[in-house]
């Protein structure tokens, strides 16, 4: 999930840098543009404007961030399954108005049935179809976080993303481009054919899509709740088809899954304090390296410019490298790892290794195996009116996942075996 931590750091750098443009003859380095917003119901920013309305109109009718979130996410689903949805995972972070943070896992897990050799060797297996899959879990996640937080009924919640799903939507150029990516994996299964495509080809961007069984399926889960997902009619449906493609998900695997109420990780740098996730996630971690590494130079001067970016990109390197030797705090001991990585020592002396003319090959940053292209995620930021805040990134892992599309219940499948 690097996109966040790209992001959040090209931010900054943008942030820092000074203005290269003009306005009404003024010198770029002695005036700079201003754009103030205001916005009377709070704010919300999602990868698709129209789940980011959804988001905003929870808000106008009093709602809490976490009311928002959950909506946003479930509208996201829809609109942009190639990234997230309910047979995906997410991390959340919540920051309430009183400054107290909160962090809920409800990442992905292995089936039960999972072994160390089940995949013979075949790395295929463990990217698509139906043994990549690990057990959803954003469902219960957001369902625990609206439970302790939220302010609004759960039906109302759940309402627009199934209306959308029923009434069709329009496809975005970002999906289609997923799409695209993905055209021969649509066109095999047939649960992606039928909702992606018309008359034997892709549906195309502007066309309107419709996927009436997630529509059922949201449904349901508006009216039951989530146990009808974890251990109900839309449980054993998607285990039944899991199965059917060669997975080893079981209803039990549904039914023991918890979401994990972590600690977040808290940092002062560059005179801002930083709330951000713990592991299993790697991106607040990686991003607190960076923004370490950044701050060994002078602000702005030192970020300004072709070489602000040249060691931008060297810090974002070494980040990635470090972050190889990151794994699931729950199996591993990574602590020493963690304490390397959020240490303004350590940053130094990575940042000593940067040279401003010249980069290097990969092992010189000390990266231990090549890195897999990170995508198939999608990421939203909230805050109310009482400042309550919540920063959620939703996936499947890869496009589209496990390039399966369960047929009786309209939801995307994960690949997260594979990440």
């Amino acid at each position: 999930m690097t996109l966040m931590l790209w992001i959040t750091v090209a931010l900054l750098f943008f942030l820092v840098s000074p203005a290269t443009s003009t306005e009404d003859g003024a010198s770029a380095s002695t005036k700079r543009r201003r754009q103030q917003i205001v916005a009377r119901h709070g704010a919300v920013a999602a990868d698709d404007g129209r789940c980011s309305t959804i988001g905003s109109n929870v808000l106008r009718h009093r709602g809490h961030a976490v009311d928002a979130a959950v909506a946003v996410s479930l509208c996201l689903g829809v609109v942009s399954p190639g990234s997230s949805g309910l047979g995906g995972g997410a991390f959340m972070l919540f920051r309430e108005a009183n400054g107290k943070a909160h962090v809920f896992d409800m990442r992905e897990t292995a089936p039960m049935k999972a072994s160390q050799n089940m995949y013979a060797g075949n790395a295929t297996r463990k990217a698509k179809g139906g043994l990549s899959i690990g057990v959803p879990g954003q469902l219960a996640g957001l369902h625990l976080a609206w439970n302790q937080h939220g302010r609004l009924p759960w039906k109302r919640l759940v309402k627009p993303a199934e209306n959308l799903a029923r009434k069709g939507f329009k496809i975005s150029p970002y999906l289609h481009m997923q799409m695209e990516s993905s055209k021969s994996a649509i066109m095999a299964d047939k649960g992606l054919r039928e909702v992606f495509t018309s008359n034997g080809d892709l549906l195309k961007v502007g066309d309107i899509c419709y996927n009436k069984k997630l529509a059922k399926t949201l449904r349901k889960i508006s009216v039951y709740g989530v146990e009808t997902f974890y251990n109900g009619s839309i449980g054993f449906n998607l285990v039944n088809d899991i199965q059917e493609a060669g997975g080893i998900l079981t209803i039990t695997d549904l039914k023991k899954y918890k979401v994990k109420v972590r600690e977040p990780i808290t940092a002062n740098i560059l005179g801002l304090k930083i709330i951000t996730m713990p592991l299993p996630s790697s991106g607040g971690v990686s991003m607190m390296l960076v923004l370490n590494i950044l701050a060994q130079y002078a602000i702005p001067s030192g970020l300004s410019g072709s070489l602000g970016t040249h060691r931008l990109i060297e810090a974002l390197k070494h980040a990635f490298a470090v972050r190889m030797n990151l794994g699931d705090p729950d199996f591993v001991k990574v602590s020493k790892v963690v304490a390397d990585m959020l240490s303004p020592k350590f940053a130094l002396e990575l940042k000593k290794t940067i040279n401003d003319n010249r980069t290097f090959g990969p092992n010189y940053y000390g990266g231990r195996w090549n890195q897999i292209h990170d995508h198939g995620t999608s990421h939203l930021s909230i805050v109310d009116t009482k400042r309550n805040a919540v920063s959620i990134t939703n996936t499947v892992n890869g496009f589209f996942g496990s390039k399966i599309l369960s047929p009786s219940t309209g939801i995307v499948l994960n690949n997260e075996m594979d990440d």
